[in-house]
């Protein structure tokens, strides 16, 4: 799927030479632990860099030569995977071998340069106007996660039940942390990012590997990182609080829960997991979809999901604030029949063929090939979609039983509308 070529310690480039597409995505992934400063900090960064440099200072500039760039796309985000902090440019192009004119490919990747090592800096600082900008947009951005009540219901709960975790670490970071960032702390957290971060680079297109390595030698002159990334460690620590109850201004409750369990995305099982939680409650199919939604018509919504990267599964149903306990139940007595292996065999193939099409349907875009192979990388060096296909496939009722034994309820959280606050 991916050749992979590497051009310095701890940076690789990978590129999926096809004619799949007749553009040329790439995706600059720089990794480091995740902390919430760093998360903090590097939200920020991400903006800073995106919207302004030294030769193009203001965001409308840099969107006239990507337009002049026949509509070249390019944005910089950040996000979290496990305990890593990433922060990625990502630019789509035209392939100039579809144009008359030739030479756009090394515009592209001039203007990538650019952006990543020409930050618009006054007296050895980011400008401080575009500074305070950026910073203000990223706690408007955490801020947001507020008016979002199931998302909020849900950042709490990890709050609660793993603080100082990073699975409850937003890669937003927090508004404190946002707020107490320096320009000097940002400009300092910016040379170790170029300089010291493990470094993935892809490429997806019809170009040849070593010609997009040769560019990217040449363009960013990347050196040799130290090593890797000393990360926290994951452990799950048993919540002090195994209920809690809170309110909000709001007509919805919002039930979660969370459930511990040993299989990570590295285990051997974690196929069996993505199953299992398919089962349970990741499709319509689902039995919490089918029993709770739609034959007691209980809950507004109802879903599980599973962290793999931590070894957790959650559940979230939005229900009437009287029917906590009963929801509760219900959920737990779906988990149970799981665990006896009362699985159907529509409820076992539907799941096994939605995995299937979700990975494909994924990979009909670039952007797709190369989130999937960053994170399924760790699993395989070569990975191809048949890796983890034919594992789907050879997964049995009995083995998702075995999985499902091994979860443990360690928190419920229900929060629930002020109203329901005065008669509790």
């Amino acid at each position: 799927m991916f050749e992979t070529i590497n051009i310095a310690k701890g940076v690789n480039v990978h590129v999926n030479e096809t004619t799949q597409f007749k553009t040329i995505n790439f995706s600059i992934k720089f990794k480091d632990k995740l902390t919430k400063e760093k998360a903090s900090a590097r939200s920020i960064l991400a903006n800073v860099l995106q919207h302004s440099n030294e030769v193009y200072p203001s965001h409308t500039a840099l969107r006239m030569v990507l337009d002049d760039l026949y509509g070249t796309s390019l944005y910089i985000d950040s996000s979290k995977r496990g305990n890593e902090h990433v922060v990625t440019l990502n630019v789509e192009t035209v392939n100039d071998q579809y144009l008359s004119e030739k030479g756009v490919l090394e515009k592209v990747l001039n203007l990538m340069y650019i952006v990543l090592f020409k930050p618009n800096f006054e007296h050895g600082l980011f400008k401080e106007t575009i500074f305070k900008r950026e910073k203000n947009a990223v706690i408007q951005r955490i801020e947001s996660v507020f008016d979002e009540k199931t998302r909020y219901a849900q950042q709490r709960m990890m709050e609660l039940a793993l603080p100082n975790h990073p699975a409850s670490t937003s890669s937003n970071g927090t508004i404190e942390d946002v707020e107490n960032i320096t320009n000097e702390q940002l400009v300092a957290e910016y040379k170790e990012m170029v300089a010291q971060n493990e470094i993935e680079i892809y490429a997806v297109g019809d170009v040849k590997p070593e010609m997009i390595a040769s560019h990217i030698r040449e363009y960013f002159h990347f050196k040799d990182r130290e090593g890797a990334i000393a990360v926290p460690p994951l452990e799950l620590v048993k919540p002090e609080q195994s209920r809690v109850l809170e309110y909000e201004d709001m007509k919805q409750g919002k039930l979660h829960m969370a459930f511990f369990t040993p299989i990570t995305f590295r285990d051997e099982k974690f196929p069996v997991m993505q199953l299992m939680n398919g089962v349970f409650g990741g499709y319509a199919h689902s039995k919490l979809f089918v029993n709770i939604r739609e034959k007691e018509s209980m809950a507004y919504y109802v879903s599980s999901s599973f962290a793999s990267q931590f070894g957790l599964m959650f559940v979230l149903a939005g229900i009437d604030s009287k029917l906590e306990e009963k929801a509760v139940a219900l959920i737990l007595e779906q988990l149970e029949e799981i665990k006896n292996g009362n699985i159907s065999d529509i409820e076992l193939d539907q799941t096994k063929a939605l995995l299937t099409n979700q990975l494909k349907e994924a990979l009909d875009s670039a952007r797709g090939q190369i989130e999937i192979y960053d994170q399924y990388m760790e699993l395989t060096d070569a990975f191809e979609p048949e890796f983890m296909i034919n594992r789907w496939k050879n997964v049995t009722k009995k083995d998702i039983a075995a999985v499902a034994r091994q979860l443990s309820l360690e928190m419920t959280y229900f929060l629930s509308g002020k109203e329901d606050e005065k008669d509790a």
